[in-house]
């Protein structure tokens, strides 16, 4: 990896425009809030928070779905801001995607063939018998063989489906792959071979991951770096085994919490003492102050009325929140070491 970024993101805002009754433009809402990340050539940046909290539409913003509404956004030297949806050939070769479900992203219509290579056919001048033997080579890449190019997707488990559709997303050779959910529509353990597979062509290939995902664990497990999402913000991040073992913002904290622990004890006493802590507020979106403040246990007068800068934290990283005013502190371990 190299110190210059590859994809650079600074004060992203995405927005949405409801619709009225009558057809008319209604309010705006505001699905990310100022986001800064960056991801280096052959790096993976985890993209975590709760639903709603928008990652994907980080994701399709990256991808040129949805225009950026405010902000910056490089790759390499390319201003992707500014294209709004329109990227050039040359773009759409680099950054490529695997999305959710692999039961809907693939053209139930095509063959195997079909699909791997049309990419190829759409950005190359391959011929038709160049392109098949690429097929080939990626379906090998992604452990399938040249006996299933004939083949349709519903012949097909959800785990060879997703590796079908990262076969797809390789066929260009690009410098990015957004991944949004990759594996939460499989079974356990396909989640732990598509994970793996993942890492081992990263490493081989040396691309740059964007992993959007909303368990913690499974993003530690291939993440260089974590960022955390709360309601459009960008409240922590940071390396990865930092943000994991020693989180800096409350609701990071809170989303280890959540996970399940092995040991039946250490599950019961932390039930016990979710139980006794005073009631949390529903998530709300604040006009003022800190997005988390209706929530966070640790609550304090200025987080009302006043937005917390990205502060420096001890082990690397940021975290957006006044309890790190004074001097960098961490808040305490969430015990994730036994997690399941």
């Amino acid at each position: 990896m190299t110190d210059r970024p590859l994809l650079e993101i600074n004060d992203l805002w995405v927005t949405y425009w409801g619709r009225s009754l009558l057809g008319l433009s209604g309010r705006p809402f505001h699905a990310v809030k100022g986001a800064n990340l960056s991801i280096r050539p052959g790096e993976t940046l985890g993209l975590v928070g709760e639903s709603g909290s928008g990652k994907s539409s980080i994701a399709n913003t990256v991808l040129g779905l949805v225009p950026a509404a405010g902000g910056s956004m490089r790759f390499g030297d390319e201003d992707l801001a500014g294209m709004g949806t329109r990227y050039p050939s040359n773009v759409r070769k680099q950054i490529q995607a695997v999305f959710q479900d692999p039961y809907s992203s693939l053209n139930p219509s095509m063959t195997v063939e079909e699909i791997v290579t049309e990419p190829l056919r759409v950005h190359t001048t391959m011929g038709r018998s160049e392109r098949r033997q690429r097929a080939v080579e990626l379906l090998e890449l992604v452990s399938l063989s040249r006996e299933h190019l004939e083949r349709h997707p519903h012949q097909f488990s959800g785990g060879q489906r997703q590796r079908i559709a990262i076969a797809s997303a390789l066929a260009l050779q690009p410098r990015l792959i957004v991944l949004d959910e990759p594996v939460s529509a499989l079974d356990v353990s396909t989640q732990n071979q598509i994970i793996n597979l993942l890492y081992e062509r990263r490493d081989a290939l040396g691309i740059a991951y964007l992993l959007i995902a909303h368990d913690l664990a499974l993003v530690h497990h291939i993440s260089d770096r974590i960022a955390v999402m709360y309601l459009g913000h960008i409240v922590e991040e940071g390396p990865s085994d930092r943000v994991y073992r020693r989180p800096a913002h409350p609701y990071t904290k809170a989303l280890l919490d959540a996970v399940p622990l092995l040991d039946p004890q250490a599950q019961r006493a932390r039930r016990a003492a979710r139980k006794a802590a005073p009631a949390i507020d529903a998530p709300r979106v604040s006009t003022t102050g800190c997005p988390y403040q209706n929530r966070c246990p640790h609550v304090m007068p200025r987080c009302q009325t006043e937005m917390p800068p990205a502060y420096a934290v001890d082990g690397g990283g940021t975290a957006s929140c006044f309890l790190h005013a004074d001097r960098p502190a961490v808040l305490p371990a969430s015990g994730t070491g036994k997690a399941a």
